[in-house]
């Protein structure tokens, strides 16, 4: 997540893959629900960087009976596997700043990925850096789009496990269990390059997608995903906030401003996607706050601390899109190793792996499952 303007209220190698500039592809309420069990918190991160994970593209038991997990949005949401999430973030988690080895590594993670999962890669090449593009085409409405993604880039001096090796983990974990199953509409999976320039990829993608027409149906964005804290007074909120949205301040007061909770921003065109989230969310236990802006009002300056990620080119556009976080700085102090180093052994596995959850169900919902 970019850093923040004065603002009032919260947000929170050589790849096989093909090159493409300009066009990015060939196609045009805040709950109290309580965790059914306890986040856990992942592993210290060692000093090495570790060897890319190995993928898993199959959900077949050792016996080969079929895969039981595209069933429903539900049954392929279970079938998100905590260890890859883990394993990528390890990875992931080291200096990336654009142009540097491992910035390079990882925009080859998520090629390699990509192509292992079954997606038609294109490297969007857009001038100052490369964003990395998966697509699977829809069977009978390959136009209708539904893309998920997260930045991959990151600031000097800063491993940003938070930011974003936690939302890069997840969308390439969301990219593979949805190739578990066939749906009628086109999945994209997007790692966004220079957002911590100004959101700079996404902006250069959503132009082009506009330029040739594309039909997205909806964005989910994630951008730090990983940080949880159940004490008291562990989540802040700018002011202004408590007059935007009274409803999820006062459910933070109840709960003594603890940030166990993943928030989801979304516009209004994005209502029933938030709704989907919400659902997930109930379902498995995981804490959420839905806030979704009155209609016109998502690029409004009075909201810039919404905008501060890869969603916000999407609205400007007119595409819906709901922004994931565990808001950023309003609740992890290392945020852009500000308060100290943004490291894999302060996130909470269990947590980002329940957006992770949530994000597969709500997706494959939208892509018509």
């Amino acid at each position: 997540m970019h850093r923040p303007t004065l603002a009032l209220l919260l947000c929170a190698c050589t790849p096989t893959a093909n090159e493409t500039t300009d066009q990015p592809t060939t196609t045009a309420a805040t709950t109290t629900a309580t965790p059914t069990t306890s986040p856990t918190t992942t592993d210290p991160k060692t000093t090495d960087t570790p060897d890319p994970p190995d993928p898993t593209t199959s959900a077949e038991g050792t016996t080969g009976d079929p895969n039981p997990c595209d069933e429903t949005p539900q049954a392929l949401a279970d079938c998100v596997d905590p260890e890859q999430w883990e394993d990528h973030l390890a990875f992931i988690a080291d200096i990336r700043t654009p142009g540097t080895s491992h910035w390079e590594a990882v925009q080859d993670l998520c090629a390699s990925r990509l192509e292992e999962y079954g997606y038609e890669v294109v490297l969007h090449k857009y001038g100052t850096g490369t964003n990395v593009v998966g697509r699977r085409l829809g069977a009978t409405a390959p136009e209708q789009q539904v893309l998920i993604g997260a930045h991959y880039d990151h600031i000097e001096d800063c491993h940003g496990a938070d930011d974003n090796a936690s939302g890069l983990a997840a969308a390439l974990e969301v990219a593979r269990v949805l190739a578990l199953a066939e749906f009628d509409r086109t999945v994209i999976v997007a790692c966004w390059d220079e957002e911590e320039l100004g959101l700079v990829g996404s902006e250069a993608y959503v132009a082009a997608a506009k330029n040739t027409g594309d039909e997205i149906l909806i964005n989910f964005n994630y951008d730090m995903i990983g940080y949880y804290d159940e004490a008291p007074n562990s989540q802040t909120v700018p002011s202004g906030f408590e007059i935007a949205f009274p409803d999820a301040y006062a459910e933070l007061e109840a709960t003594s401003f603890k940030g166990d909770f993943i928030t989801a921003v979304a516009d209004s065109d994005s209502h029933d996607h938030l709704l989907a989230l919400g659902a997930a969310a109930d379902r498995i236990g995981l804490k959420k706050s839905l806030l979704e802006l009155p209609a016109g009002a998502e690029s409004l300056d009075a909201f810039a601390d919404l905008r501060r990620s890869d969603h916000a080119p999407f609205w400007d556009a007119g595409y819906p899109a709901v922004f994931l976080t565990d808001t950023g700085e309003f609740r992890n102090p290392n945020y852009h190793c500000m308060g100290g180093p943004d490291e894999v052994s302060d996130l909470t596995a269990s947590f980002a792996v329940g957006v992770t959850r949530i994000t597969v169900e709500a997706a494959a919902v939208a892509l018509g499952l």
